[in-house]
């Protein structure tokens, strides 16, 4: 198949790589910066430079930009798109993107899937790009209802067959709540937590817990804001729940009592064992 990527970042960019590793697809690719094209090239991550006479033909096109930028380019280039290719773009949130691209795929021949790569480094960039980010990761696909089974199928066998491990099929709204909490809301803690001016002075102090709380504090400040102003909705309620427990935790310690203390420890412990 021939597959286009729009966007070499970091989760473009190892797309590209993990695509060219793991089959013998070819892969046309594009990205704003000249320099990030020239890498791209010399380190054989795409096979050529997509063009606008390329788009046509390629039978999957994956859109890795931030959210509104995935909206305008895939609205600006619905005519383009080959009959019965496959869209699917790889923002961080889904349904600012789905309910812009969705109904333009129902009148022009090509399918659109929204889609998320569940892998990521606290780096950006295509010098950050891994042809093996993906391995072992989940792919989350969102389909609107009228696509086809061949074509989530199709979608389904294509990220497997480039190292993923797992895909999982949800509802825009879903994926959004999960990803307010599993992801949002641990960006917040742990850019909240490295701010503490005892930061500074950590090392001989730290281990792995202050590695694991402060890792995905090094974000792309710019990308974030507008993953979390997208999703305030769903974010916000999940953030007001965390502050509702931080203070059941801090009550208790400040009460300096034991039998009040130790319980909520212990719901702690409890909760994450579930989850084993």
């Amino acid at each position: 198949m021939k597959i286009a990527i729009i966007g070499l970042g970091l989760i473009g960019g190892s797309l590209a790589m993990s695509i060219r590793r793991h089959t013998d697809h070819t892969v046309f690719g594009y990205d704003i910066d000249p320099e990030v094209m020239l890498r791209a090239k010399a380190v054989e991550a795409i096979h050529d430079e997509l063009t606008d006479e390329l788009l046509p033909g390629c039978d999957i096109v994956l859109v890795s930009l931030f959210p509104q930028l995935c909206a305008d380019w895939i609205t600006d280039h619905a005519d383009r798109f080959g009959k019965g290719a496959l869209v699917i773009d790889c923002a961080g949130v889904k349904r600012c993107v789905f309910d812009q691209a969705a109904p333009l795929a129902q009148t022009r021949g090509w399918t659109y899937i929204g889609g998320h790569p569940m892998a990521g480094r606290e780096f950006s960039g295509f010098a950050a790009a891994r042809a093996n980010l993906f391995e072992n990761a989940s792919m989350i696909l969102c389909p609107p209802p009228e696509a086809s089974i061949e074509a989530r199928e199709a979608a389904k066998a294509f990220f497997l067959e480039m190292g993923f491990k797992l895909v999982r099929f949800c509802t825009p709204e879903a994926h959004d709540q999960m990803i307010a909490y599993t992801s949002q809301l641990a960006h917040i803690v742990s850019g909240a937590y490295v701010k503490n001016p005892l930061s500074a002075q950590h090392k001989g102090f730290s281990a792995g817990s202050f590695l694991d709380m402060t890792r995905v504090a090094r974000m792309n400040e710019v990308m974030w804001t507008e993953l979390f102003l997208e999703n305030k909705d769903l974010l916000l309620p999940a953030l007001d729940d965390l502050i509702m427990r931080l203070n059941e935790y801090r009550d208790a310690l400040a009460g300096g009592d034991p039998g009040k203390l130790l319980p909520v420890l212990r719901e702690g412990r409890i909760a994450k064992e579930a989850l084993d």
